[in-house]
């Protein structure tokens, strides 16, 4: 089976969070931020990363309410995969996202709390670790499958 790089990313309409892993390790790692502005996601920094990291997949994230129903981000977070597979010519595969921002939001304060982090939490700081609880659950479902 051969290693993959992935790049997840955290939709939203201001930030997009992004985050990185393999299936190797099985490890994810938030990395960084990018803008979403009225125009649409800053393109030219999520290109920089792509080619940084050097991804063989790329996840989205799917936003779905507690009943499993799309969320109200859910048709901007369809165009931007869309848009993604299109402008990098990579494989986007979609993974749901429920509950990642406030899972990564309690493990950033309880990092700041025990010490581990020492400055303050930020919004970007919240989307980039959504981006890798999201990558790190796609990378054990696919690991126990």
């Amino acid at each position: 089976m051969k290693v993959q790089l992935v790049l997840a990313f955290d939709f939203g309409l201001k930030r997009i969070g992004i985050a990185g892993g393999d299936t190797l390790t099985r490890s994810a790692a938030p990395l960084t931020t990018v803008a979403h502005h009225d125009s649409g996601p800053d393109w030219p920094a999520i290109k920089r990363e792509i080619s940084r990291f050097g991804p063989n997949l790329l996840l989205v994230g799917a936003p779905y309410n507690d009943d499993g129903s799309p969320g109200t981000l859910a048709p901007a977070a369809d165009a931007f995969a869309r848009q993604l597979a299109e402008r990098t010519g990579l494989t986007v595969a979609r993974v749901d996202e429920r509950y990642s921002s406030t899972a990564a939001h309690s493990r950033l304060r309880e990092q700041r709390a025990a010490g581990e982090r020492r400055r303050r939490v930020a919004k970007g700081d919240i989307d980039s670790a959504a981006a890798a609880i999201m990558l790190t659950s796609w990378l054990e479902q696919r690991g126990s499958s």
